[in-house]
C-alpha cells in the first residue's frame, strides 16, 4: 500500500490539532496551583477533580490522536472538549479577544468531527 500526499496531510492535520492540547495540558500539569485556580474563578465545581479530567484530557485524549490510537473517539472527545471549554472559559461576548476564542474552539470542534467522520487517515495506529 503506497503512501499518498493525502495520507501525509492527514497526518500533519493531527499533529497541528492535537498541539494545543498537549502543550497546554503540559503547561497545566507543570502549574498546578495557578490551573486549579483559574478552573475555580471559572466557577466550576470539583475544582480537583476538573483538574484531573483536564489534564487527562488534554494530555491524554491529545496523544492518542497524535497517534491516531482510537482517533474516532478521541476525536469525539477532544470535540466535545472544544464546545465545552468554549461555553466554560470563552463565552464572554463583550469581549472580542474572548470572542475569537470561543470561535477557534468552534472551529476546532468542527475538524475533529471530520476526522470522526472519515477516520485519522493511513499513517495511524489505527490502520497499522
Amino acid at each position: 500500500m503506497k503512501t499518498t500526499f493525502q495520507d501525509w496531510i492527514a497526518l500533519l492535520g493531527r499533529v497541528l490539532m492535537s498541539a494545543i492540547f498537549i502543550h497546554g495540558g503540559v503547561m497545566k500539569a507543570l502549574a498546578p496551583a495557578a490551573t486549579m485556580s483559574y478552573l475555580g474563578k471559572q466557577g466550576l465545581p470539583m475544582v480537583g477533580a476538573a483538574y484531573a479530567l483536564t489534564l487527562a484530557v488534554e494530555i491524554g485524549a491529545g496523544g492518542l490522536f497524535l497517534i491516531g490510537f482510537k482517533a474516532r473517539v478521541t476525536a469525539l472527545v477532544l470535540g466535545v472538549w472544544c464546545i465545552a471549554t468554549a461555553m466554560v472559559a470563552h463565552y464572554h461576548p463583550e469581549s472580542r479577544e474572548q470572542v475569537v476564542h470561543f470561535y477557534k474552539n468552534v472551529c476546532m470542534a468542527g475538524g475533529f468531527l471530520m476526522v470522526v467522520a472519515y477516520g485519522a487517515g493511513r499513517l495511524s495506529i489505527d490502520r497499522r
